[in-house]
């Protein structure tokens, strides 16, 4: 949102830090993938942004992408959410043979190392942070995501935090 996520800082004493923002309630929605190469675990980070909701649509739309991106089939795992099953559903009657599909238990966001990129992004990268616009908002989040902020060792990181293996 452009509202930003006020964080605990340092400042000199005496002199408390102030941020001048306005109500406003824009903001982009997100979607992203890790990907894990089977042979060389090697870890791989897609996103979009958008300003309308995602939807079921949108989210298949994705994963044709990343599909495409990588040049073969994809095991996907990822949550309960309702937009996750419709999309689901859309690429079954789609593209049957190049996605096989997993789910996390419910209510366990811990376990998805995708929530822990955007927890880093939201609470560390961009904490105090206020965008003019949308448009400034977007290069941020992109310059956090794909910019030097990330990098395969965080990518690790966020595996291990999940108790995941690779």
């Amino acid at each position: 949102m452009l509202q930003p996520v006020v964080r605990r800082t340092w400042a000199p004493r005496g002199q408390t830090p102030i941020h001048y923002s306005w109500d406003r309630h824009d903001r982009l929605s997100a979607i992203s993938a890790l990907t894990v190469s089977p042979t060389r675990r090697r870890l791989g980070l897609y996103f979009h942004l958008q300003t309308e909701n995602i939807r079921g649509e949108a989210a298949a739309s994705f994963l044709v992408e990343v599909r495409r991106a990588l040049g073969r089939p994809l095991l996907v795992v990822w949550d309960r959410w309702s937009v996750h099953r419709k999309a689901a559903r859309l690429l079954a009657e789609d593209a049957a043979r190049q996605f096989d599909f997993e789910y996390l238990p419910p209510y366990a966001p811990d376990l998805n190392p995708v929530e822990h990129v955007w927890r880093h992004t939201k609470y560390a990268d961009l904490a105090n942070f206020i965008p003019d616009d949308l448009a400034h908002l977007a290069v941020e989040v992109a310059e956090s995501i794909h910019g030097q902020r990330c990098t395969s060792s965080l990518l690790h990181s966020f595996f291990n935090h999940a108790r995941l293996e690779l």
